[in-house]
This record gives C-alpha cells, structure tokens and sequence, in this order.
C-alpha cells in the first residue's frame, strides 16, 4: 500500500489532493498539521498532529510513508531532504523559486537512496510548465511568455496571498495577452513566478516572462497600482500589509473561475476551470499516483510527463484544455 503524508494538508490544495487519494483504496492518505483540532475532516483520511518545524516531530511522522505531499511553506528544503534520505518520495506545489532551488540542489542525495523528488507541481507552476513544454516544441521562439488569469472571487491561502503581495512591484513591465473566451485580451502584469527562473533551463528556451491579471479588471488595475513608489512603500510596512493579508483573504469580488495561457510564437495552449486550489491538488494526486515508476532524482513536472497526456487526464475532472497551435 502507498502511504502519503500530506503536511499543510488542512488548506485547501491539501484537502483537495487528500479527496482525490482516498479514490484509490490501495492509498491511505494522512493529514497533517500543527493543530488537527482546526482542520474540517477529509473523509477516508487519517489525521495527525505534525509540527514539520520540529525536526523529531518529522521524523516521527515519517515512519511508514512511501510519499510526502508538501503544501505548505515550512524550510521545505530540510523537510525533502529528511524525506529524500529515508527513500521516501516527495512532491512539492511550492511556487517559490528559492524553496524550488534549495530542493533542487538534494539532486544527488535522491539519486543516492533511489527516492524521486516532484517540484513545480500545481497550477503555476505544474500546468503552465506543462503547456511550455507544449508551445516550445510546436514552435520555438526567442521567448515564452506566461500569463496566469486568477479569479478574484476564490478564497486564497495567507501564503498565496503574502506571495503575490511581495512579488507586486519586484518586475517591471506589463503586456496585453488575448486569453480564450469568455475572457478576451487582458493586460498582464509581471510577476516572479518561478516558471521564468526554471523553464529556460528544464526547456532549453532563451527566455520566459511570467504575470498574473485577474477575472476583475479594476483588480487587475490595483495590481498596477501597486507598483508605484508610494504604493509599494506602504504595502511594505508591518501594520498595512496585516491588514491588507487578513481583507484580502475574506475579499470575494469577482469568481473563482481561472485560465492559464502560453505563447510560443504562434503556438497557443491554455488551461481553465473553477478553482485554483483544486486544479493544483488533482494535479498534484494525478502525479503522486506514478511516481513510484518515476527516475529518481529532483526534476521539474515537465521533465516527469507526457504534457498532453497528463493534462488531458487531468482536464477530465472538469477543466477544459485548449491547444491551438496555429494562433
């Protein structure tokens, strides 16, 4: 039997991948966290108290896991790295370019014990990795570039929320990007994600551009906004930006609706559906599932699948795929 531990499995990409697990009845699925007496039970689960700061809270837990699923942000590096040395599998959805390298450099130690590491695994990255890969090899071009269409309306994590406020102003530049109906040519704005740190590397690309625009255009319009001196002065001050985390994850102005979209020249792929946490979950329990079978080692998602075949298989669950080569 696989057994896969899922630490930050009470938000809502865990519970998400944990709902998809217990789908298999060879998987027994394991939900950890910091305070289990919080977290709304994922049926078919098991919960259990784990403190991944704590290197001997860890270490216990980990007895009798085959796979760890990370959805949170807690020195993930370490956390691999402990996974990594007992030859347990590990997957990772982190969007963070730095948590990403620091795994990336436990390449050897995974070799080593036979253990497979997945990283960028998820929404973005995961599918936009995927739909690069696509686009690259259909036509390459001097630049991909990558535009994430976020729905206002879904409620985010504190992480995913403190990401997207520290990103807001680090990268200049904006560009209009035509997204597949029903949303139509939006300005995106540029944002750090880690697809344009890692993709020229894992592709062999010359460059990649990533940015984020949302189903909102006046909150697309904030996102500007915040890149102004002034702005970005005041979202770096302890008290504007607690405030700004604790509104923005109650706000809901808009839907949960999302789509992601590449551009290689005149190839064209896009991924779209309602809720980002889920696609990033099922994405993440749809990998988990043959990673047993995979090379061991750290290596990105697109260097782990088939693009069309697992996009497709993911799409089933209710999103819709878009390729368009010819755009």
């Amino acid at each position: 039997m696989n057994t896969v531990l899922i630490l930050g499995g009470y938000g809502a990409v865990g519970r998400e991948a944990a709902a998809a697990l217990v789908r298999n009845p060879a998987t027994k699925v394991i939900v950890a966290g910091r305070d289990p007496g919080r977290a709304k039970p994922v049926p078919g689960t098991t919960m259990m108290r784990v403190d991944a700061a704590d290197p001997d809270d860890l270490a216990r837990a980990l007895d009798g896991v085959t796979t760890v699923l990370m959805c949170a942000e807690i020195d993930n590096a370490r956390v691999a790295r402990a996974c990594l040395e007992r030859g347990i599998g590990y997957v990772d959805v982190t969007a963070s370019y730095e948590l990403l390298a620091g795994i990336q450099r436990l390449d050897g130690l995974a070799r080593a014990h036979g253990a497979t590491a997945a990283i960028s695994v998820g929404l973005a990255p995961g599918v936009t990795n995927l739909l690069a890969r696509i686009c690259a090899e259909r036509a390459p071009a001097s630049e991909l570039r990558i535009g994430v269409l976020a729905g206002a309306g879904e409620q985010h994590g504190p992480a995913a929320v403190a990401w997207t406020l520290d990103g807001l102003g680090t990268l200049d530049g904006s560009w209009t990007m035509s997204f597949p109906a029903p949303y139509g040519a939006r300005t995106v704005h540029r944002l750090p994600f880690s697809d344009q740190y890692t993709l020229p590397h894992t592709l062999g690309v010359p460059a990649a551009r990533t940015g984020l625009c949302l189903d909102s255009r006046l909150f697309t319009a904030l996102l500007a906004a915040a890149r102004w001196p002034a702005v970005a002065g005041l979202l770096r001050r302890p008290k504007v930006r607690e405030r700004l985390l604790a509104a923005f994850e109650k706000a809901h102005f808009g839907s949960d609706g999302f789509m992601v979209t590449v551009t290689s020249g005149k190839a064209q792929a896009s991924f779209s559906g309602r809720m980002q946490s889920r696609a990033t979950g099922l994405a993440a329990a749809l990998l988990i599932r043959d990673l047993p079978a995979m090379p061991p080692g750290v290596r990105h998602i697109e260097q782990l699948v088939d693009p069309v075949v697992f996009l497709t298989e993911l799409a089933a669950d209710g999103f819709d795929l878009h390729l368009d080569p010819r755009r």
